[in-house]
């Protein structure tokens, strides 16, 4: 008996959703809540500023001078946090979309392996991964007559993107997951082996789930790259701290560290209002 070509189960093609009006506009992401956020630091930032003015000693320089000698340098360390972030988690995301996609595999020698390490990285916390990963991996790789030298910033990267990759892993687990049963069905019916139903077929759907976790969990690094001066790495917050050693003034820890905060702010904040229009653009309802 023959099957009419009308009764093969009919694949969902992946087209991207329009953009609603308020999804990625400019207003969203300048929204009442951004300048009323940036207004309120600049506010808390600007009185600490009047009482370390106000007690500290009269002859030497003010506040807002220190603050504006120190803010360049301190500017450079958060823009290699930044660096640390993109790398870590381009690294990390890197190994976790091949964990995730072991953890959905049928094979148990891929899947769990990689349910096993997802896992233990995932539970982890992020300080104690760092500590190993500086203290563990070697300073610099012998491979022959040729030395490479393994910086410790390197090593950050790696600490960091250990924690990154389990989290991508079940992202992208879950992403996989979400899809409907039917999409599998339809691609085996089509006769698709199981790569080309993964690669054509059920990624390019997952992809608009998974990306606004996957955005947030970049935000989340991003102001956990501090602790990488925990471990002697010259960051925003070691170069923050070293300019109040050298100052030798207590009334300017809070304005100092404010306006570490307020960078970190306007470069989180933005993503966070991105993730949320793209909660909205992508909304899938079962």
């Amino acid at each position: 008996m023959k099957t009419a070509a009308t009764d093969l189960p009919v694949l969902k093609p992946f087209r991207a959703a329009p953009i609603a009006p308020s999804g990625l506009a400019a207003p969203t992401l300048l929204s009442a809540g951004l300048v009323a956020g940036v207004a309120g630091v600049a506010i808390v930032l600007a009185a600490s500023l009047a009482v370390a003015q106000a007690t500290g000693p009269a002859a030497r320089d003010g506040a807002v001078t220190i603050l504006l000698r120190w803010a360049p340098l301190i500017f450079q360390g958060f823009l290699f946090n930044l660096l640390i972030s993109v790398l870590s988690m381009a690294l990390g995301t890197a190994v976790g979309v091949l964990f995730g996609i072991g953890q959905v595999s049928p094979s148990a020698i891929m899947r769990q392996p990689s349910w096993a390490a997802t896992q233990f990285f995932r539970n982890a916390p992020w300080l104690v991964l760092l500590f190993y990963a500086m203290f563990l991996l070697p300073f610099e790789i012998r491979l022959g007559p040729v030395t490479i030298a393994f910086p410790a910033w390197v090593k950050a990267i790696i600490g960091l993107a250990l924690p990154v990759a389990a989290n991508v892993s079940e992202i992208v687990r879950g992403g996989i997951r979400s899809i409907p049963s039917g999409q599998w069905e339809s691609a085996e019916a089509l006769a698709f082996t199981r790569r080309q139903t993964m690669w054509m077929i059920i990624l390019p759907q997952a992809v608009k789930r998974m990306l606004p976790p996957w955005m947030n969990l970049y935000a989340i690094l991003t102001m956990a790259t501090t602790l990488i001066s925990v471990v002697g790495i010259q960051d925003g917050l070691t170069i923050t701290r070293a300019a109040l050693v050298a100052e030798s003034r207590p009334e300017l820890m809070l304005p100092m560290y404010l306006m570490l905060l307020l960078m970190f702010f306007a470069y989180c904040y933005p993503i966070a209002r991105l993730t949320m229009a793209l909660e909205r653009r992508f909304n899938v309802k079962g």
